[in-house]
């Protein structure tokens, strides 16, 4: 089963990676002339357009960086379902909103197509890895005909239910990324302020009630304090609790934590640090702390 990917930045360069080391039969589309000719070079097929893509593949997996761009070209005029035959199985793996994976369903069921709303988890390093999560909505027929792919990109690979339940299990994953990563740094705050090694702290955590994945990947960036030009900038988890912030209001849920951090985040966004690491919001916790004193 032919495979098409659009999309190579953080994520999608480490899946592509595995892709092709695992044997799919691939082609690639992006914006990027050179970074088409880099996959070329190592064994892929180069599309010209979204269209080109489409026309010549069985799958197509879209990984972008917002729900903008992901459906200008998921239902764009000339965007992927509008060339989608049928039978064809259509996949997107960025973090939208469930307005949007369901929109792209409906769309592709018109054209006899399947899709799939199957967003991610695991950073660049889980990409890189081939050791993603990826969280699945859609149909079992279509889980399984794309499952091939999968397999080649993640380690654990969930049906969630109908369509929409994978984006919805990526914004659960996402809230409490964006509140744990928050709760860390207030952590690494008091350890600071108490003379305790993070690192150290961070170790001891991960055998305690209080250790979580985020204490474990936020301590050596912040001990280092490595926090600019991250390849996991703030402004995607900005983004993802944006959209969650916009479900709780529509759906009136109180989730009050992940509205905190997602104002944090927005503060440190104000304050043009977009590409700093998540784990940077410890300088806002920093910052607000001299503030009380």
């Amino acid at each position: 089963m032919s495979v098409g990917f659009v999309g190579l930045g953080y994520m999608g360069q480490g899946m592509v990676n595995n892709l092709l080391e695992k044997g799919a039969d691939l082609t690639v589309f992006t914006r990027t002339q050179s970074k088409i000719e880099a996959m070329i070079d190592r064994g892929a097929k180069g599309a010209t357009s979204v269209a080109d893509l489409t026309s010549k593949v069985d799958a197509v997996l879209v990984c972008l960086p917002d729900v903008k761009t992901s459906r200008d070209l998921l239902l764009g005029e000339d965007g992927v379902i509008a060339n989608a035959r049928p039978g064809q199985v259509i996949v997107d793996h960025g973090t939208v909103d469930i307005a949007t994976s369901r929109a792209c369903a409906e769309a592709a069921e018109a054209k006899g197509a399947h899709f799939l709303d199957a967003p991610i988890s695991g950073g660049p390093g889980g990409a890189a890895s081939g050791t993603l999560s990826i969280m699945v909505g859609g149909t079992e027929e279509a889980f399984e005909l794309a499952y091939e792919h999968f397999s080649k990109m993640g380690a654990n690979i969930k049906l969630m239910g109908a369509t929409g339940a994978g984006t919805a299990m990526k914004l659960i994953n996402q809230l409490l990324v964006g509140v744990h990563t928050v709760a860390a740094a207030e952590a690494f705050a008091l350890a600071n302020s108490a003379g305790v090694d993070v690192q150290i702290a961070a170790d001891l955590l991960g055998v305690s009630w209080g250790g979580s994945t985020m204490v474990e990947r936020n301590a050596p960036i912040t001990a280092a304090r490595d926090f600019p030009d991250s390849a996991a900038p703030l402004r995607l988890i900005y983004k993802d609790l944006g959209i969650i912030d916009q479900l709780a209001q529509t759906e009136g849920i109180s989730l009050e934590l992940a509205a905190k951090a997602f104002e944090m985040f927005q503060t440190m966004m104000d304050q043009g640090k977009n590409e700093h690491d998540i784990s940077g919001v410890l300088e806002l916790v920093e910052e607000r702390s001299k503030k009380n004193v």
